[in-house]
């Protein structure tokens, strides 16, 4: 028999709110909000929200095939030369496909286990940044990195005085990032090196 308190895990991906970004004063780019919001064990934090481009997801998506090589991954929406990034239509129909990758991988208990997944998810670390802290070549390690941000864009002040009444509710655990962030650089990368150049367009 279930005790009443437990409860069935679930995870809740939204990718929303595009916003274009400049990258230099010729490039331009759309990122978008990734918003997560769980009571599974496996995420470090129950609720955040980071901004990711679409090479980033080209780069996650590439990172867990090479980690789950019997696994047939979901494919990205396709990249296509003729998306324009002022129709509306296109951005949108690339952010639906976007939800849906992330939505079937998080699916997947073997994908789950992978850290590049959940700081790819959980912090705005770059893609340079995320595979040194996966390969320990940081000094904080991917807890650390996840709590660093989460700490760092806090939204509910409240949740520190429900914490301080003992309750570990997985409701009341929302952190946040403003949804105003950058694209790629983050604070808790520590001086580490972060070149979006060498990564794939």
């Amino acid at each position: 028999m279930t005790p009443k308190h437990e409860k069935q895990e679930f995870v809740t991906v939204l990718v929303r709110d595009p916003r274009t970004q400049k990258e230099d004063s010729w490039h331009s780019y759309i990122d978008y909000e990734i918003f997560i919001h769980t009571n599974s064990m496996c995420f470090t934090r129950k609720t955040s929200c980071v901004r990711r481009r679409f090479r980033e997801f080209v780069w996650l998506r590439q990172r867990l095939q090479s980690n789950a090589v019997l696994i047939q991954l979901p494919e990205l929406p396709s990249k296509t030369p003729f998306f324009n990034m002022n129709n509306p239509h296109h951005v949108d129909h690339r952010r639906q496909g976007l939800q849906e990758f992330l939505e079937k991988i998080l699916q997947n208990a073997l994908l789950l286990s992978d850290s590049r997944l959940h700081l790819f998810l959980q912090t705005q670390l770059s893609p340079e940044d995320m595979e040194a802290c996966v390969c320990g070549q940081t000094k904080y390690s991917v807890a650390d990195a996840i709590q660093k941000f989460a700490s760092l864009n806090r939204r509910f002040p409240i949740e520190d005085e429900e914490r301080k009444k003992g309750r570990n509710d997985a409701d009341s655990d929302s952190e946040s990032s403003s949804s105003g962030l950058g694209p790629s650089d983050d604070s808790i990368s520590c001086g580490c090196k972060a070149s979006l150049a060498s990564e794939e367009s």
